[in-house]
């Protein structure tokens, strides 16, 4: 490791969160693996909030002479933004993240890291997985939703351990938990993102029990992204297909009531559908209206937008104008 940091060619995020293993154990396993890598590399951990048990192994470490960069956040912000404050500090070109516990063998960050130049973004595919039956399922629905809404066809997104072009993550802003898609995001912005087979460690267990919170802060997560990566730049598109869809919904609510009414008798204001049917169709064209305040927006702001990467320019000289006679 290197302590000039102009000279420093890897820089390796470690955010610290809830989970998170023993912080001595740790390092040194991540430093072996790094050494393999033949690169200079500094490290950076974030800590997200108070992580006074984390903090303890970091100075015990510092007192034994390693060197690297602990970055304390105020209160716990999310991973993303753990990740976002590391870049600030991070001086080299290619930027690798890893968990704050045991997630793959060590010996296989070379490969993510050798991975960088052929693609903008590798990460890691831990195979073969392990898990319960009942997570292995939970995972499978997990990333099939994942590929159906963004159309990105990635195996394991909740693997910590990336490799990054530095531009990616100039160009991407993360907060909250958005780090998990990070490779989503990377590819909608014209990237190349890589899955790296890797071993997954046998420290790699998850003991907890997912809550039904849980599930639900990931679904609206999912369906963040998905308007991220699909409508950023389109939002009728996606307020629209809801606010028509609900209208039609109301509008054939009304239209089977006064049938009843007029053919078969049945009273419509004694029915709750026909307060159903009010709400839906009022509901509709609302929706349809702030599709088209989004696309006003965006086209306000379409100069500052980027959304496209640029691979390589060829630049030709001057043409020779001929001289006329």
């Amino acid at each position: 490791m290197l302590e000039r940091q102009s000279d420093v060619e890897l820089s390796v995020i470690v955010p610290v969160g809830k989970r998170q293993a023993n912080a001595v154990t740790l390092y040194r396993e991540y430093k072996e693996g790094l050494d393999a890598v033949r690169q200079s590399y500094e490290m950076i951990f974030v800590l997200d909030g108070r992580q006074d048990a984390y903090a303890a192994g970091l100075r015990e470490l510092l007192a034994q002479g390693e060197q690297f960069t602990v970055v304390q956040l105020t209160r716990r912000f999310g991973e993303g933004t753990a990740l976002m404050a590391g870049l600030e500090q991070a001086s080299g070109q290619t930027i690798v993240t890893l968990p704050a516990y045991q997630q793959i063998e060590s010996s296989e960050i070379e490969k993510l890291v050798r991975n960088i130049g052929l693609h903008d973004v590798a990460i890691g595919w831990r195979q073969p997985r392990a898990g319960r039956p009942f997570e292995q399922s939970r995972r499978w629905v997990f990333h099939r939703l994942v590929r159906w809404v963004t159309r990105v066809d990635l195996h394991d997104l909740g693997c910590g351990a990336r490799a990054f072009s530095r531009r990616v993550l100039e160009e991407i802003h993360l907060y909250g938990e958005q780090h998990r898609y990070l490779a989503v995001l990377a590819e909608r912005q014209g990237f190349k993102v890589q899955a790296v087979a890797v071993k997954q460690s046998p420290m790699d267990r998850f003991a907890g029990r997912h809550r039904v919170r849980d599930y639900a802060l990931n679904l609206l997560d999912i369906v963040t992204i998905a308007f991220l990566v699909r409508f950023t730049k389109k939002p009728l598109r996606f307020f629209g297909m809801i606010g028509v869809g609900t209208f039609m919904i109301g509008a054939l609510l009304v239209t089977w009531l006064a049938v009843g009414q007029l053919l078969f008798g049945q009273p419509m204001a004694a029915r709750p559908a026909l307060l159903l049917s009010s709400l839906l169709l009022a509901l509709g064209p609302q929706l349809f209206a702030l599709g088209l305040l989004g696309e006003l927006t965006v086209f306000t702001h379409a100069r500052a937008i980027k959304d496209y990467q640029i691979e390589r320019m060829i630049r030709f000289g001057p043409r020779q104008e001929r001289n006329s006679e």
